[in-house]
């Protein structure tokens, strides 16, 4: 009699155990979607973004040239870690942009560009969010799939950790401004 609530308990247990490797697994999912959202929000504005600088600046050309270029590569790639290498890339290009728009005082009292660069630096701000939450519950999720007893079931049901996504060293410098 008691072996059957020995066995209820542990079929209890290992249910809990799986559910909360699934739920985990899920916000981590969730997460990565979120950049993603996030991501093609930007993918959107770039183009707008280059129309509308276009008429006003020359010689910006080839950096706004190279977003267009990076922001194709990274439509294309499904590699979790490369597409992240080339968003920094875009940010920083386009943080460098933004600052050398700057010298145009032509172009900083058109509206359209007013509110595209708005929205640009609001996207580029929750991509900066999106990240962050994806790293908290990517490590929440690495650490519950590495710990006792959960890790058995982990292993069991062929998780895997989730990377991390680290910021570059290119990044993590300020932008210069030069007058």
């Amino acid at each position: 009699m008691y072996i059957y609530f020995i066995l209820i308990g542990l079929v209890i247990i290992v249910v809990g155990i799986y559910n909360k490797l699934i739920r985990a697994k899920n916000h981590v999912d969730e997460a990565s979607a979120d950049i993603n959202v996030q991501l093609k929000r930007r993918f959107d504005l770039i183009p707008n973004l280059v129309e509308t600088v276009k008429g006003y600046v020359s010689h910006e050309k080839e950096v706004l040239e190279k977003i267009t270029q990076l922001r194709s590569q990274a439509l294309a790639t499904s590699d979790f870690k490369e597409s992240d290498k080339i968003n920094q890339e875009i940010s920083k290009n386009i943080s460098n942009i933004l600052v050398s728009f700057e010298n145009y005082p032509e172009l900083k009292a058109n509206q359209n560009f007013l509110a595209l660069q708005t929205e640009l630096v609001d996207t580029e701000n929750k991509i900066q969010a999106s990240r962050r939450f994806y790293n908290n519950v990517a490590k929440d999720y690495n650490i519950l799939i590495e710990s006792i007893p959960t890790n058995i079931f982990a292993k069991l049901f062929n998780y895997q950790r989730r990377l991390l996504l680290e910021i570059s060293a290119e990044e993590a410098k300020n932008v210069t401004v030069k007058f």
